[in-house]
């Protein structure tokens, strides 16, 4: 494997900002050194390593973006990575009414060596999918998963699946019918990664290998593509798992998150 300084390098100049094909109803804009994402449930702040901004002029920058969002009463997130620089960002992202989420690890592995077939436990199939009604039910899932509506990731994935085919692979695994886990392989033009998302079971199917053998799934897909980095934005959970097939944690990653107020 790659050292970790030349894997978080390429992470940073490959994987920070937005993929090439927004869909529809998803703008980019650019404010200095921001992206902003406009459009989704809810809008998204992306940096550089660098900001370059500091100080008083750094401050004007991170309210331009709440207001921006707050004007449209929409909730942002901006996505903060711990080696980001300057080192007070998130300080004055807190005094600008950000609130952190969970912080994850960012992971990075050789697609290649996570490519080897895993069969999923009897009575459980796993395939890939692109029909709204299959992308309604991964929301479901996650839904009943997470404890909390996600109706919107459903319209998320249809609009991204809708707008650029080729940048998205969704697969689920089933078990009588019914989707038991759900995950998606989003390739990244241009770059030598794409990444790997969702990754949620239902919790009386975990541990009998479904994340495993959807990580495998993923991965030849990648390799047929002639991806040679996955990266994935991995919980306490997930981690473990993961490193365990030879990822390497390269950096965390923190949804800083400003939400209008509730009326």
């Amino acid at each position: 494997m790659t050292d970790i300084d030349s894997l978080l390098t390429a992470y940073d100049e490959q994987m920070r900002g937005a993929p090439p094909h927004p869909p529809t109803g998803v703008t980019y804009e650019q404010d200095g050194p921001l992206l902003r994402v406009v459009g989704q449930f809810r809008g998204l702040v992306s940096a550089p390593r660098d900001i370059g901004a500091r100080g008083a002029e750094l401050d004007r920058l991170i309210a331009r973006q709440r207001d921006h969002f707050a004007a449209r009463g929409e909730a942002v997130e901006w996505k903060t990575r711990g080696h980001d620089q300057p080192a007070d960002l998130t300080d004055r992202l807190l005094a600008a009414g950000f609130v952190p989420e969970e912080q994850e690890t960012v992971l990075i592995g050789l697609a290649e060596e996570m490519s080897a077939p895993v069969n999923p436990p009897g009575g459980v199939a796993i395939r890939q999918v692109t029909a709204d009604a299959d992308m309604h039910r991964i929301a479901a899932m996650e839904s009943a998963v997470w404890g909390q509506d996600r109706s919107w990731l459903g319209h998320d994935l249809i609009t991204r699946v809708s707008a650029a085919p080729d940048e998205i692979a969704v697969m689920v695994a089933e078990a009588d019918g019914e989707v038991i886990s759900a995950a998606w392989l989003v390739f990244r033009a241009g770059t030598q990664f794409a990444g790997l998302w969702g990754g949620s079971t239902l919790s009386a199917w975990r541990g009998r290998g479904i994340y495993r053998a959807l990580v495998a799934a993923r991965a030849e897909l990648a390799v047929a593509r002639g991806v040679r980095f996955l990266q994935v934005d991995a919980s306490d959970d997930s981690a473990p798992i993961l490193r365990r097939l030879g990822f390497q944690a390269v950096t965390t990653t923190t949804p800083y998150v400003w939400s209008p107020p509730r009326r």
